[in-house]
């Protein structure tokens, strides 16, 4: 798909630990999905399966994303705004529910979430835009703030469906950005004062009028000591998830071995993947698991640092901090520290938009470095 020019190009460890990250991933996945695999399709690898060919869709498109130009993917990427804020009107308007939330996209048998690929149009769109913008010179206030209207659609649109975690997410690569943009001080002061005073307003009148969440989303504020409401809906998965965790010890269980697995969390193999892998292979295990994303992280962050423009450095912030924030909402769910929201856990956990999305991410970051190559290589030529 590229040629060895490129292969020879790209990040080696980042390359590594994301393929290594991916087959464990793809392991735990059959563990955690097994039981209730056949229990609904009489067939115990039908998620293993799945997440295979997710797997291979993703590295297709990140084999692609690393053979071309980023500039080439400029008119794409505005293309692809309008796009996503049509799919989140679409979804909202289809009023197809799926695990309480009205974001996805059935075609035949498997199901797409817009929103997963927003984050990734989000972080392109600001490299595109602001690449353009900080070559102006006297950009007026106006400019400024014009660009930040893009991600305010896709949080509402997304708060509206309601997918609580992926706002999340998606307001975090914003304000990541803006800060790496180099604007200066007294303008970021300005910019950020009124975002807060927003936020303050919307929180307060939602707090006055009692509306803007759910009643399922505000249960999921009462999730201190889980294991108190064993019973309720409110305490049972991340009690089961503490057992789990307890259970696995040092080493584990061994690997398919996890009692929680069966039927005491009813998603395993998704929101809780990372209870069953400490469950069945040991906090040393899930030691080794938050290594290997503080050095993917960090490979991340050095791409960005080391591009020889503002473009390659905000795609690879974004992606660093997109990756982060999954990371944190979801172990902070699992473990009891925030109210759990479903966000998927990077390399882990099932699902198809979002490791389709990850790996094109994964492949961005990867592009980025082969072009910093270049250009380092053609000036030591000069």
């Amino acid at each position: 798909m590229f040629n060895k020019r490129v292969l020879n190009k790209i990040d080696k460890p980042l390359l590594i630990i994301s393929f290594i990250c991916l087959v464990f991933g793809l392991m735990m996945v059959g563990s955690a999905s097994s039981l209730k695999a056949y229990m609904k399709y009489q067939d115990s690898y039908y998620f293993f399966k799945r997440q295979l060919i997710f797997i291979c869709i993703g590295l297709f498109c990140a084999g692609i994303i690393i053979s071309v130009p980023l500039k080439r993917w400029k008119n794409l990427v505005y293309l692809s705004v309008v796009g996503i804020i049509g799919l989140l009107v679409y979804v909202l308007v289809n009023d197809n529910v799926s695990n309480g939330v009205k974001g996805w996209l059935f075609i035949g048998s498997f199901g797409i979430q817009p929103s997963e690929f927003a984050k990734t149009v989000l972080i392109l769109y600001f490299a595109f835009i602001y690449s353009y913008l900080i070559k102006i010179r006297n950009i007026s206030n106006t400019m400024k703030v014009l660009p930040f209207l893009v991600p305010i659609i896709f949080i509402l649109l997304v708060y509206k469906q309601p997918d609580f975690g992926t706002m999340m997410v998606i307001m975090g690569i914003t304000i990541v950005i803006f800060l790496i943009v180099p604007y200066d001080s007294k303008t970021k002061l300005v910019m950020t004062s009124s975002a807060v005073i927003s936020v303050l307003i919307l929180v307060v009148v939602m707090l006055l009028t009692g509306k803007g969440l759910s009643d399922s989303q505000k249960s999921r504020f009462n999730y201190k000591d889980p294991c108190t409401r064993y019973r309720q809906k409110t305490g049972y998965q991340v009690c089961n998830g503490y057992i789990a965790i307890n259970t696995g010890g040092l080493l584990g269980s061994g690997y398919g071995n996890s009692k929680q697995k069966f039927l005491y969390l009813p998603e395993a193999h998704t929101d809780f993947i990372f209870a069953i892998i400490i469950e069945e292979m040991g906090l040393v295990s899930g030691i080794l698991m938050l290594a290997a994303y503080f050095i993917i992280i960090w490979r991340i962050i050095r791409i960005g640092r080391r591009s020889y423009n503002l473009f390659g450095t905000i795609i690879c912030y974004g992606v660093a901090s997109l990756i982060s924030l999954h990371i944190l909402i979801n172990l902070g769910g699992v473990l009891g520290v925030i109210p759990l929201t479903g966000v998927p856990l990077p390399f882990y956990t099932y699902g198809g938009s979002f490791m389709i999305n990850l790996l094109i991410c994964l492949g961005l970051v990867q592009r980025v470095a082969v072009e910093n190559k270049m250009f380092e290589q053609k000036h030591l030529v000069r």
